[in-house]
């Protein structure tokens, strides 16, 4: 039986994809800075912080996803929550990486989470693709450094993936799970012009993208782990409330607003431009939810 290490196992992605590697017949571990008490998942002890992870992590593993990090929403952007979002990936990514060095380890392949902020939070009418550079913008950094503390593995002849995802559409929790209170209410509406677009993944398809990244060996470098279905904001809100049956004629939420509550994070919400799942499904893979309709009504229907 091969064994899967995740860090972050214990959040919204962690924890539904630990399931599914388990139907699928892999032994799941997990990487936490204190132990789960109850858990179904052998956990290891680390903390970037003071620079420890449990050796025996790493001994006993095969594949490695690392999806740990702060999460970009949680708390306001000052300069020290900035450097925990920062720090929260690539020590982590540093700290694993050292001990696989230590051990003169080789595992079949080191998989990490990346995001679309990789192109920048901009309005833009390009299609982001794999092959462009980052953005000069805090997002964009995150990402490029991210992905940079993964190069390493490469560098030791560790195939490495990294899924570069938008917006998680999960029922148990995230930004839908957010937004739903207001629309259940009848008082959902688009945010700043609505023309931004949002790219999205239904967390379904992302997990099983994970899977594919773990099983198929072709599969190497950063893949876009979005819908194929580009939709703006004003559209991604419609759609909500149509399927809720909620009325959905309330004014759009004024980006102003937003800056003055949410500062610098509010272009996560007010900027956005389409992005490319071009390369993924060249690689065969196959989305259960390539449709925002068909997501949201999985997701959403009782």
């Amino acid at each position: 039986m091969q064994t899967v290490l995740i860090s972050g196992g214990t959040g919204l992605i962690g924890s539904l994809l630990s399931k599914k590697l388990i139907q699928k017949g892999y032994e799941v571990t997990h990487l936490s800075r204190s132990k789960a008490e109850n858990s179904k998942f052998k956990t290891y002890l680390w903390d970037y912080q003071t620079n420890y992870i449990d050796p025996e992590a790493i001994r006993n593993t095969d594949y490695i996803i690392h999806l740990a990090g702060a999460g970009v929403v949680d708390k306001k952007w000052t300069e020290n929550q900035k450097q925990i979002i920062i720090d929260s990936r690539v020590k982590t990514s540093t700290l694993i990486l050292n001990e696989v060095r230590k051990q003169n380890k080789f595992i079949k392949a080191y998989i990490t989470a990346s995001g679309v902020g990789y192109y920048g939070a901009i309005n833009s009418e390009k299609i982001a693709i794999e092959e462009d550079e980052n953005h000069n913008d805090f997002l964009g950094k995150v990402c490029l450094q991210w992905e940079q503390s993964a190069e390493p593995f490469k560098e030791r002849g560790i195939r490495t993936v990294a899924l570069r995802t938008g917006m998680v559409l999960s029922k148990n929790g995230g930004a839908l799970a957010k937004l739903l209170p207001s629309f259940n209410l009848g008082l959902g509406s688009a945010i700043g012009s609505g023309k931004q677009y949002v790219p999205w993944i239904h967390i379904d398809d992302l997990c099983t993208m994970f899977l594919k990244a773990i099983e198929d060996e072709k599969l190497e470098g950063a893949y876009n782990a979005v819908a194929p279905e580009h939709v703006t904001n004003s559209i991604f809100s419609k759609t909500i409330a149509k399927i809720l049956k909620k009325p959905f004629w309330f004014p759009k939420v004024p980006g102003f607003i937003l800056k003055l509550v949410l500062g610098d994070m509010s272009v996560i919400l007010l900027k956005g431009m389409r992005v490319s799942s071009k390369r993924i499904v060249d690689s065969g893979f196959i989305f259960s939810y390539p449709t925002l309709n068909k997501a949201l009504i999985h997701l959403l229907n009782k």
